[in-house]
């Protein structure tokens, strides 16, 4: 005889243990909770293929919270789902060090995908997932094949960053990609009507999208119908707006009252009632988590078993490629290649590095990427590579189109995946992909981003196009990697200190500009972050710091000084963070305390203040350039040798 479900009480479950969480917490967003348990609780019983035994289980539908705020309904749901989540980790709800933090986070929670919070970034990182999923399945045909699913809200679709991404995803017939929009009439400040008037449906299908509405967001048959439908697309991305009462069966339903903040004991009390529910907190039927956990396994018994039986039978190529998507270790040996200097010894960082990319990324199934629209200035495109699109899904060239801050997020959603991805743009743009990366450094990403054009020696474009404060802000971000090489030797050794990393996203500012190829420079010691470039026999009367294209101006300075006499020494310094962190003695090598040191670089001068104490030894740039041939930029800001020359004698007389 079949036992009868009562999927209305795993719902109502699933609500009173997350209003009890952010009671006890007394910090939360019970609206969500309330209105939209039915959502989560239908995708999870029904439609999405996981592993509870083994969360990280490869094959497994990703989904995304990008409506972070309802952390504490989607802990509920993988607690009712049986993840390693327990009664007392639901009572620490955004306590320290508890694995229930208040937004979700990756690596923190069994079950969580993404980390996400700042509204906008979840869905766009969704797209990066169903870019890497159309890849891989079209690559391991038969052994990967998986959706992505999203919940988000009107707050995520407000954010210009899921217009972008989800244009992308549009034009690339991601059909495995599935949004579940919460669509409950009411925002933060009030109703979204003061704000938000789109007709959301019809803007997705204008992007290229289908579009179904669910009228009754409390009808599991009727959403569930609706993910069946959308998984039956065969060249389009889904979105489901389901209408929803947000903070249903509270006082405050429908208000935006309900959504940030705790409800009163009173009201919980009259909302477990009318659930039938006893007002006892923390209270779980055994019944009902049984009963969730059964349809579960029903569908997705042993499912993490199955797939590394499957692995296990492919040959050894495709059994170590799978093993490294699936693994933690990101680093990839950069095997010696041909490099092929030019004969005048002259060429552009940018240029070095596109060479070096088109050596490695080709062949190698990790490394995936591509650019802001800006391939031939940003020199990433893999030539022979081919290009992705809805018709080649395994294009080695991603074309983000001008969306810097959604490819900030798609990358993390590849990295997500087991990628190493890369994405380049202008320096001076890289204030368009701040939010992703900082996600990117919080997660421990191995993303790379190739920046350009990385100083005022951009020269005529002027002061729109020309980084000044852009370095500070990306060596201030913990965790990612700041590189700025000098040439082509530096260039090399940083995509080699890079590949090498197991984990954490790396940045690389390259110069547009022609320059010599120096002798000076060594690619074994950019790892270290700043080396001695050229020294004095005797010992130095100054040391001047430098790094990128300043160090060729630098040492025709210092050059020059030591005909008069005045013995300089030139460190190179592509990297301050990795500097900062060698051991005592090599900082004092390179360093030493008694020696006078000078900084010199042509953007803004807060990121030297660890090395340089007075202001007056810092030759930067706290000020806007302008437009005009390089070399007049750099001569009018007093960054060409000449100049330097005489800053740098007049500060050690």
């Amino acid at each position: 005889m079949e036992i009868e479900i009562n999927e209305s009480k795993i719902i109502d479950q699933i609500r009173c243990l997350g209003i009890d969480m952010i009671d006890k917490a007394n910090s939360g967003h019970p609206g969500i909770v309330l209105g939209a348990a039915p959502i989560i609780y239908t995708l999870y019983a029904h439609h999405l293929n996981f592993d509870r035994k083994h969360p990280d289980y490869f094959n497994r539908d990703r989904f995304v919270m990008s409506a972070g705020h309802g952390s504490a309904l989607l802990y509920a749901t993988l607690h009712m789902a049986g993840f390693g989540i327990d009664l007392n980790d639901l009572k620490n709800f955004r306590q320290i060090d508890s694995i229930t933090p208040g937004h979700p986070e990756y690596g923190v929670t069994p079950g969580v995908d993404c980390t996400t919070g700042p509204l906008g970034q979840g869905i766009a990182t969704a797209v990066g997932m169903a870019i890497a999923e159309a890849n891989l399945s079209n690559r391991y045909k038969g052994l990967v094949d998986h959706y992505t699913y999203v919940l988000c809200g009107d707050g995520d679709l407000m954010e210009g960053i899921s217009y972008e991404a989800a244009s992308l995803a549009g034009t690339l017939g991601l059909n495995k990609l599935i949004v579940l929009y919460d669509s409950n009439d009411i925002c933060l400040d009030g109703k979204t009507s003061d704000t938000f008037r789109d007709n959301v449906s019809m803007r997705f299908v204008a992007q290229g999208w289908n579009a179904i509405t669910v009228d009754d967001g409390t009808n599991i048959e009727m959403i569930s119908k609706a993910i069946e439908t959308a998984k039956q697309s065969t060249d389009k991305p889904t979105l489901i707006e389901i209408k929803t009462i947000i903070g249903k069966y509270s006082e405050l339903e429908g208000t935006n009252k309900v959504h940030g903040a705790p409800l009163k004991k009173e009201d919980i009390t009259k909302i477990k009632e009318k659930m039938d529910f006893r007002d006892i907190p923390f209270a779980v039927s055994q019944k009902s988590m049984e009963e969730m956990q059964a349809m579960i396994d029903e569908r997705c018994i042993d499912l993490n078993d199955k797939f590394l039986e499957l692995v296990s039978s492919q040959d050894d190529k495709t059994k170590e490629e799978l093993e490294y998507f699936m693994n933690k270790d990101k680093s990839i040996e950069l095997k010696d290649f041909f490099y092929d200097l030019p004969d005048n010894k002259m060429e552009s960082p940018r240029d070095a590095s596109s060479k070096v990319l088109n050596a490695i990324v080709k062949d190698s199934p990790f490394l995936f990427g591509g650019a802001a629209d800006l391939f031939a200035a940003n020199k990433t495109y893999i030539k022979d590579g081919g290009d992705f699109s809805k018709n080649n899904y395994l294009g080695k060239n991603i074309f983000f189109g001008v969306r810097e801050h959604a490819m900030g997020a798609i990358l993390n959603g590849l990295s997500l995946h087991g990628f190493r991805p890369y994405g380049s743009t202008f320096l001076a743009f890289s204030d368009y992909l701040k939010p992703a990366m900082r996600l990117a450094s919080m997660m421990n990403l191995s993303n790379i981003y190739v920046f350009t054009h990385d100083s005022i020696g951009v020269g005529e474009d002027g002061p729109t196009h020309q980084p000044v404060e852009q370095l500070v802000m990306l060596r201030s971000l913990p965790n990612l990697d700041v590189f700025r090489p000098a040439d082509t030797n530096e260039v090399l050794g940083t995509y080699r200190t890079i590949l090498k990393k197991e984990s954490g996203p790396s940045a690389i500012a390259l110069a547009r500009n022609t320059l010599p190829i120096l002798e000076e420079t060594k690619a074994s010691e950019v790892e270290k972050g700043g080396y001695v470039a050229l020294d004095t026999v005797e010992k130095p009367k100054g040391i001047v710091i430098t790094c990128g294209e300043e160090l060729h101006a630098v040492l025709e300075a210092a050059k020059n000084l030591k005909t008069k006499g005045v013995n300089i020494r030139v460190v190179s310094m592509p990297n301050l963070e990795r500097f900062l962190v060698q051991s005592d003695e090599y900082k004092e090598e390179v360093l030493p305390v008694e020696v006078r040191k000078i900084v010199v670089e042509a953007s803004s001068s807060f990121s030297w203040n660890r090395l340089v104490y007075n202001s007056k030894y810092l030759i930067t740039l706290d000020k806007f350039g302008c437009s005009g041939p390089s070399s007049d930029v750099y001569k009018k800001y007093g960054f060409d040798a000449e100049s330097l020359e005489e800053k740098i004698d007049n500060l050690l007389k």
